[in-house]
This record gives C-alpha cells, structure tokens and sequence, in this order.
C-alpha cells in the first residue's frame, strides 16, 4: 500500500463515514479494483488531503461542481459527509446558488431536491 492509498483511505473515512467506506469496500470486486485505487489515491489521497483549502470550502466546491456537470448520483453521499466537513444547510445553499447563476437553474433546482431529500433522511436518523 502506498503513503498515497493509506492517506487515501484515511480521509476518505474521516469525510465519508466508516460504514459508507465499509459498504463500498465489501462491493469492490476485480472489476472495479483499478478504479478505486485510483479514487483513494488521487480523490482522497492527494485532493481531498490537502489542506490548502478547508474541507468545509472542499465539501462546497465539490457539491457545486457536480450539481454543474449533472453528476447529480454522487450528491448525496457528499450532502451525507457535510456532516463531517463543517459545510452548513446555508453553505450548500449558497453552492447551488452560484449553480443556478453560472450553470443553470435546471441543475441547481434538481440538486437541491436532492439536498432536501436527504437531510430529511440524515435528520430522522438517530
């Protein structure tokens, strides 16, 4: 394993949750094995570790970025980390604001619903 994979998977439980990672490690197959070396590494390993910017501001740009490019599959499980990265309901708001403006309204009104939905679910959790 290198420094990048342990680093990797380190952060990746911090901003994620153990039993996202655990889910996920248990559905890793042969298949699939290049691609989240891959994300560990260089996502987790490398992006997300740096400490230039926070991962409140990391946690935001990420959100926003995938609201943009319609990846809407991934938003939420980084909705769900916010948990962990300090980014605030008004935060992510203002995300998918700058969303609606430079990306379009389409898009940002989509993953807000999204947002919506599961804070719903994060808030009736235990």
């Amino acid at each position: 394993m290198t420094d990048r994979t342990t680093t990797g998977m380190r952060v990746r439980r911090e901003v994620l949750g153990d039993a996202h990672v655990d889910r996920a490690e248990a559905a890793k197959t042969a298949f699939d094995l290049p691609f989240q070396q891959m994300i560990t590494e260089t996502a987790w390993g490398n992006l997300w570790a740096d400490d230039s910017i926070s991962r409140r501001e990391r946690s935001m740009l990420t959100l926003a970025l995938l609201a943009a490019t319609g990846n809407f599959d991934e938003i939420p499980m980084h909705i769900r980390a916010t948990a962990n990265t300090g980014a605030s309901k008004d935060d992510v708001m203002q995300a998918l604001l700058h969303v609606a403006v430079y990306a379009g309204v389409p898009k940002a009104n989509h993953a807000i619903k999204l947002a919506k939905q599961t804070y719903a679910e994060m808030e009736a959790q235990p």
